[in-house]
């Protein structure tokens, strides 16, 4: 059986999907989006996810999401994950068949969550086609309770599931549960690939052992991640700390005015308009984008209208 264990590392990622004014996809936006997470050293994109509002967008949608970021980003040292999950498991196979035919790195999924899984083995029984409906794909489950509903035991899942998924690479950890992120990690002398998806959190995950992380943040704040991360691996950990609580003070600004809205607007700063939200998500009135704004200048977080994170 393949060891996973080191198949995704460092910061990847969860990109917005960009909407016009009318609520069309901008797919024009996608190269621009793939040219700064580069030049931010970011390891890769998480492709229609939460925060690309995945379930939001029709299956046809998606698959000219993935094809797009595939089309802008060259195979190589920048890897592409997409989230192919979905309450049809008819639509997850497309998608993920579509995923492996247009040659992106990896595939996910989060738990249906209008007929929910009530044990592994329900749950297992919606992940297996859909992982091996792209077998040369690795699967990483996505798991991520607050929008799913979906609570199971995750080592559980890793002991079922590794003999029925022969591509099961490991977990996209959107959880604050840090002795489960803990167990899945050591399963098995490590064996498989455990994304930790909790930006605000990442200091602690560092601490248990995880090497790659997935998250929202990560789109206009990877240099802060890596200046903390350089931190924690040289020994500074004051410096570490102080920087991962600017992180939770940041999120803490942007949780009232919609983490999703928020941050399509903090896009901005980087000069790529991402747009509106989806309904049934709430979009920033003008005046509130200004409070936003306001209230990150304030805290220092923006200068002159540019992130300045560090």
């Amino acid at each position: 059986m393949k060891n996973y264990s080191s198949d995704l590392s460092g910061i990847i990622a969860a990109t917005y999907t960009a909407f016009n004014a009318d609520g069309s996809l901008n797919l024009d936006a996608i190269e621009q989006q793939a040219a700064y997470l580069s030049e931010d050293g970011a390891a890769g994109a998480f492709v229609c996810g939460t925060t690309g509002e995945g379930l939001s967008l029709s299956s046809a949608e998606r698959m000219q999401v993935a094809e797009r970021w595939r089309e802008v980003v060259q195979p190589g040292s920048f890897k592409i994950v997409v989230h192919v999950g979905h309450n049809s498991l008819v639509d997850a196979i497309n998608l993920a068949k579509h995923s492996e035919t247009i040659g992106v790195d990896a595939i996910s999924i989060a738990a249906p969550n209008y007929f929910k899984a009530s044990s592994v083995d329900a749950l297992l029984s919606f992940c297996a086609p859909v992982a091996s409906a792209a077998p040369t794909l690795p699967f990483y489950y996505y798991e991520i309770p607050a929008m799913t509903g979906v609570d199971v035991s995750l080592t559980e899942f890793l002991r079922k599931g590794g003999p029925m998924i022969t591509n099961l690479a490991g977990i996209k950890f959107s959880s604050t549960n840090l002795a489960v992120l803990q167990e899945c990690r050591s399963f098995e002398d490590g064996r498989y690939n455990i994304l930790f998806g909790c930006d605000e959190l990442l200091l602690a995950a560092l601490a248990l052992g995880i090497r790659g992380a997935v998250g929202s943040t990560y789109n206009y704040a990877t240099p802060l991640y890596h200046k903390m991360i350089a931190a924690f691996d040289g020994g500074d950990f004051a410096l570490a700390r102080e920087l991962q609580l600017k992180s939770v003070k940041m999120v803490n600004i942007m949780q009232p005015f919609g983490v999703l809205a928020a941050g399509k607007a903090l896009m901005a700063c980087r000069g790529v308009d991402c747009g509106p939200v989806r309904p049934p998500l709430n979009q920033l009135s003008e005046i509130r984008r200004k409070e936003l704004f306001i209230t990150m200048e304030e805290s220092g977080f923006i200068s002159e209208g540019r992130i300045n994170w560090l």
